[in-house]
């Protein structure tokens, strides 16, 4: 039987330290880490992985939301800056990929997000990312590549961006 979204459907809320061993479990898996290519070096060291998330907790210009659905947590997202652009990213656990969890928070998280134009990367290969960003209003507008240490190798990616406004 397949997750059925409730009546609360997909809700965010601030961070709390208490998601961060269920975030570590997340992205312990091997196929999330290989979709995902650009991942931490080793995603099985629990100390890097807590002080990667104790810095992003404690940096006010990061905007970042637990995904709840369900009454679980089933992920994260975030908005930040890399290569002098405001990025989003999420995280998914694995068990609640192909549900529309992703399109969801992100439709959810769009309207916190004041900036524009805003950007999304994700591997040429990751589909279901590519289908979720497009789903939320981003377009695609260039390639980039890098190493993926979950990959072990040079990966290609999408560039995507948002333009303006909100889906909604």
């Amino acid at each position: 039987m397949g997750l059925h979204i409730n009546d609360e459907g997909v809700r965010l809320r601030e961070v709390k330290e208490s998601d961060l061993p269920i975030f570590f479990e997340q992205q312990l898996d091997p196929a999330a880490n290989y979709m995902a290519a650009f991942t931490s070096k080793d995603p099985s060291d629990k100390v890097a992985f807590l002080t990667h998330w104790k810095n992003i907790l404690s940096n006010q210009d990061i905007q970042k939301m637990t995904i709840i659905c369900n009454g679980c947590v089933v992920g994260s997202i975030l908005k930040f800056e890399q290569f002098g652009n405001p990025e989003v990213s999420y995280w998914i656990g694995k068990q609640y990929w192909g549900k529309g969890v992703a399109s969801e928070a992100l439709l959810n998280f769009l309207p916190k997000i004041k900036v524009r134009p805003l950007y999304a990367r994700a591997a040429k290969d990751n589909l279901a990312s590519i289908r979720v960003l497009g789903k939320c209003g981003f377009e695609r507008i260039g390639e980039d590549k890098g190493y993926s240490h979950a990959r072990g190798k040079e990966v290609e990616e999408f560039i995507l961006k948002l333009e303006s406004g909100n889906p909604r």
